[in-house]
């Protein structure tokens, strides 16, 4: 089993050193740096690390927005993985999916999703809602 890190940051002003040494002090024994918006997910580092990545290797990320910018991104690309067999290591989330039981963190994502998704179409409705009666008066 390898470690893999994912290290990116939206613009060339800002600094991968951070990432990489805490990605490295977790065992990642290549970082593939990425300096690209979050915006745009056809990120080249990010697929030329998923043609390094075999079945039981490790993506390590500092943060799980890293890897996707909505949580509808973050979803794919974690699906994506467990197909192939690789586990996820986020070092402030504390999440790491090497195991069957550690796993239940993904299930924990999938219900935020469904969560955030409720509130926001609430939000929305009254927001239209809101914006009718303003027209009518």
């Amino acid at each position: 089993m390898s470690i893999l890190g994912y290290a990116r940051v939206s613009t060339g002003d800002q600094d991968l050193a951070g990432q990489k040494r805490r990605l490295q002090a977790a065992g990642a024994y290549r970082v593939f740096e990425d300096v690209i918006s979050g915006k745009t997910f056809q990120r080249t580092v990010l697929a030329d690390l998923f043609d390094h990545l075999c079945p039981d290797d490790s993506l390590a990320v500092v943060r799980l927005d890293r890897l996707g910018r909505s949580l509808r991104e973050l979803l794919d690309v974690v699906e994506d993985l467990q197909k192939r067999e690789v586990a996820i290591l986020s070092l402030e989330e504390k999440l790491d999916t090497s195991s069957a039981f550690r796993q239940t963190g993904f299930s924990r994502l999938r219900r935020a999703r469904a969560f955030r998704a409720a509130p926001l179409a609430e939000r929305t409705c009254d927001g239209m809602n809101a914006a009718r009666t303003a027209r009518r008066r």
